[in-house]
């Protein structure tokens, strides 16, 4: 938990001291008390009580100097860290850190903020000591916090408030098994506090609520994408992935473009699958032959946010010689644009609700 914390305060400290007069900044400190959702039964024996923890976040507000922040509404970015206690010594009290913004509606009362990030887990899966924790299968997890709240800044001075509720998601995408997971939902409540005493007035330089007319010809991209994962099976070990993908893309407005293309898989994991189903389950007549590799097809989407952009997509194996979790699958991450071009992503591979495989890859888009 220092680790975590000495981090967030040094990114803090690099923010403030970075900012200028196009910028102003808050924190916001936050509790938060709820219940761990079932979404799969394996799990209810680690259920025993309401999950609390705290979350504290720095935010930086923009006012449209920059023509995406008009686009968006306005909205806030910067980094959260979260404390919670899982109400049981099986899971411990699992600390994470967030890179996230927050979007607004409703006249800026209502709040969204999404973030991603790491977490640490100090008590998972151990088969000698602590087997019973099915849920996080390795020390460092991947994590996703949603938190849609009423917020009102400056009620008195530079204090404010806001309520609502929360998703807190830990998961290490199968790096290591077991990996079962956990999603915290939760009621929280929080104070804000500005740092400046006055804010700049709200810029609008694009007209009719940011539609914009925006034309581009259709883009082919290239990615590749690679990491590490592991099957269901505890112990049958972590081997790398490989990924290479090739789709068009074609914007259809300033914010969105719509995706079309095809996904090899190199999946390594699935060659000591393959074995060890063919010797432990004859009955399910794997003869230990089958091609590991995958051959899939997806339609999607990718919402640009400055140089970020959100990618969702949704594929179909059409080569699937080995049946593993059913034809469809799902993908949804971030990319980051170096330039026009080139860009890295990193991504979650999904059979619906179901992980694969965190994927970290380079791209170019010609």
């Amino acid at each position: 938990m220092k680790l975590f914390l000495t981090y967030f305060f040094l990114l803090i400290t690099f923010f403030v001291f970075s900012q200028n007069k196009e910028h102003t900044s808050y924190f916001d400190v936050n509790y938060f008390k709820g219940n761990i959702a079932v979404h799969n039964n394996d799990i209810l024996h680690l259920i025993q009580g309401h999950p609390e923890g705290i979350i504290l976040s720095w935010n930086k507000k923009t006012y449209g100097f920059n023509e995406w922040e008009q686009r968006y509404n306005y909205p806030d970015y910067g980094v959260s860290f979260a404390y919670q206690n899982l109400k049981n010594d099986v899971l411990g009290n699992n600390a994470s850190l967030y890179a996230h913004y927050n979007f607004y509606f409703f006249n800026r009362n209502l709040m969204f903020r999404i973030g991603q990030g790491i977490g640490y887990a100090p008590n998972p899966y151990d088969k000698e000591t602590n087997y019973r924790n099915i849920a996080f299968g390795s020390h460092i997890l991947s994590s996703t916090m949603m938190m849609l709240n009423y917020k009102k800044e400056r009620i008195i001075d530079k204090f404010g408030l806001q309520a609502g509720f929360s998703l807190i998601h830990y998961s290490n995408a199968n790096v290591k098994a077991p990996n079962a997971s956990v999603n915290t939902l939760a009621f929280n409540l929080g104070v804000t506090y500005n740092l400046d005493e006055e804010e700049p007035e709200y810029i609008t330089t694009i007209a009719d609520g940011g539609k914009e007319k925006f034309t581009q010809p259709i883009k082919y991209n290239l990615a590749f994408r690679g990491g590490f994962n592991e099957s269901d099976v505890v112990g049958s070990g972590t081997y790398p992935f490989y990924i290479v993908s090739a789709y068009a893309d074609k914007r259809i407005n300033v914010k969105s473009a719509l995706q079309f293309g095809t996904d090899v898989f190199f999946s390594n994991f699935l060659k000591e699958l393959i074995y060890y189903k063919s010797v432990a389950f004859p009955e399910e007549n794997v003869s230990g032959d089958e091609d590991y590799k995958r051959v899939g097809v997806f339609v999607g989407h990718e919402l640009f946010i400055n140089r970020t952009s959100l990618e969702t997509q949704l594929g179909y194996y059409v080569y699937y010689p080995f049946d593993f979790e059913g034809k469809m699958y799902t993908r949804i991450g971030l990319k980051r644009y170096v330039n026009e071009k080139w860009f890295g992503a990193i991504s979650l591979k999904t059979h619906a609700a179901k992980a694969e495989a965190v994927e970290i890859g380079i791209g170019v888009r010609l």
